[in-house]
């Protein structure tokens, strides 16, 4: 099975956006657990966890859940930290409660308390996060373009965090193709390709990519910028996404678009169609 797929819409219940999913012929779909541009939670209820337990054992679907942008546990704010610790707090509870295995996280913004500071923030903030309860859910850091004060711009950044945090056989990591490429890592051509996967095998382990975000860029080569564009029709190029649809080691691995929707997923469906025909 090739495992593709799209972020889907929860509106009208996290159920739908399985119906969604499989309407659009998804293997793998990302959800937010909740609405991601507000701190409150609505509860899940007995009913909204049953259906969505039963149909994605009945779909088949691999799911993975990405959680609210609001989160920033790089934070020096004391305020805001403690109330990002909460949401995530909650977003895992979701996770655990639905059996979705995976959060995608961004990894935080030091906001100008420089980025060391940053990094033993989000460490000490996911220690916090295991230490306060039996959460089964990994968070995966995603991969971010250095846009602003961002962290997890780089390999070494990401490696950082999963070495110092003493939850380290929890953390996983989402590879953004888009912030990579705007970071400044090539993969347009198979030397460039192999090469930054060389890097990252040095540095984290590619073993510990459990989901890869598949957009292109309207931006160049390192610009540190984060704009997505449709698959083959931005900077990166179709070929890349081929050398990633056709590597072995990401097999297992969802491979999930987020570029732009356009009316009724029509432009998921023209990404989609053209991921797998890269396939060989």
């Amino acid at each position: 099975m090739i495992l593709v797929g799209a972020h889907m819409s929860i509106a009208g219940g996290i159920y739908k956006a399985i119906d969604r999913g499989l309407a659009l012929g998804c293997t793998a779909i990302q959800v937010f657990t909740k609405n991601a541009s507000q701190w409150h939670a609505k509860p899940l209820t007995d009913k909204d966890i049953d259906l969505f337990t039963r149909k994605r054992r009945q779909s088949g679907l691999r799911i993975i859940a990405h959680n609210s942008y609001l989160i920033n546990l790089a934070s020096p704010k004391e305020a805001l930290y403690r109330k990002s610790l909460d949401a995530m707090m909650v977003e895992m509870s979701r996770c655990d409660l639905l059996g979705i295995p995976y959060l995608v996280m961004h990894p935080g913004s030091h906001t100008g308390s420089g980025e060391e500071k940053g990094i033993r923030r989000i460490a000490k903030g996911i220690d916090t996060l295991y230490a306060n309860g039996n959460s089964g859910v990994c968070l995966a850091l995603e991969t971010t373009s250095g846009q602003g004060t961002n962290l997890g711009y780089s390999f070494e950044q990401l490696a950082e965090i999963i070495s110092i945090s003493k939850n380290s056989h929890k953390l996983r990591v989402c590879y953004d193709t888009c912030h990579t490429f705007n970071a400044g890592y090539d993969i347009t051509t198979q030397e460039a390709y192999d090469g930054t996967f060389e890097d990252f095998e040095d540095l984290i382990g590619v073993e510990k990519i459990v989901v890869i975000h598949m957009n292109d860029s309207k931006h160049p080569l390192g610009s540190g910028k984060d704009r997505h564009q449709h698959i083959g029709e931005g900077e990166i190029g179709l070929n890349a996404f081929g050398f990633i649809m056709n590597d072995k080691r990401f097999e297992n691995v969802p491979k999930i678009l987020e570029t732009p929707k356009g009316e009724d997923y029509e432009f998921d469906k023209v990404n989609l169609k053209r991921l797998i025909r890269l396939v060989k």
